[in-house]
């Protein structure tokens, strides 16, 4: 996929992963729009992209709030342009310490799988339209070991991913031919304050910063027409060229 000058939507954008691969996109040249909830970090992201010489434009927003998707869409085409890539970075853990599912209260799966699920269906549903219309397009889902691994304590957030990964095999299949392509990634395991929230006690070096998974994920981009429509891809198996090591 040609990144140059194109246009991307990264959700989970004002920390972590989602802050790491904006800057990533835009040092590749792509027009960024940044979503988060928290205006304030958010905006010293994007500042912080802007200063080093990429685009970056902040938009907060709730991926999980049913009436903010149209908006979002809407605000990022508005300052970045027809959007060429959608990565869908929000997630929620849920209350922490994480609790057995047995303690897991219905309220708090249901905001999870909203956050984690619901909101990104919306933004693909929304932006794929319009990719079908331009012919083309590619939207990322970002996953976690905890989809395919029964991490005890991990339920809400471990369901909410699994099914974030089958809703994009399902959208894979059923654009197949169509020209907008979708993948779902595991970045592994980084040293966020996400990870920090689920783990406390885990040991912060043996972590991967969040720029080295961003730049894996670049280079998934950049070969993104060779991988099986709906791919799920761990990161950490993906050679970093050398042009884009962090």
């Amino acid at each position: 996929m040609r990144l140059e000058g194109r246009a991307a939507l990264v959700t989970g954008a004002s920390r972590g992963l989602g802050r790491a691969l904006s800057a990533a996109l835009a040092a590749e040249g792509m027009r960024v729009a940044m979503v988060a909830r928290g205006e304030q970090a958010l905006e010293r992201a994007a500042e912080e992209i802007r200063a080093a010489g990429g685009a970056a434009f902040a938009i907060p927003g709730d991926v999980s709030d049913k009436w903010a998707a149209h908006g979002i869409a809407g605000a990022a085409a508005a300052v970045a342009g027809p959007i060429d890539l959608l990565v869908n970075g929000a997630s929620q853990l849920g209350p922490t310490p994480l609790p057995l599912l047995l303690d897991t209260e219905c309220e708090d799966l249901q905001r999870v799988l909203e956050a984690n699920v619901v909101g990104p269906f919306r933004l693909a549903k929304i932006v794929a339209g319009a990719m079908l219309v331009r012919g083309g397009g590619a939207i990322v889902n970002v996953s976690s070991d905890a989809a395919v691994v029964p991490y005890p304590r991990w339920g809400a957030y471990g369901v909410s991913k699994a099914a974030l990964d089958h809703l994009t095999r399902i959208w894979a299949a059923e654009l197949e031919g169509a020209g907008v392509r979708m993948i779902s990634v595991d970045p592994g395991e980084m040293d966020t304050q996400m990870h920090a929230e689920a783990v406390p006690d885990a040991d912060r070096a043996a972590l991967k910063r969040p720029e080295t998974s961003a730049a894996q994920i670049v280079a998934l981009l950049r070969r993104l027409e060779s991988l099986p429509a709906g791919a799920r891809v761990e990161a950490s198996s993906v050679e970093i060229p050398a042009e884009v090591r962090p």
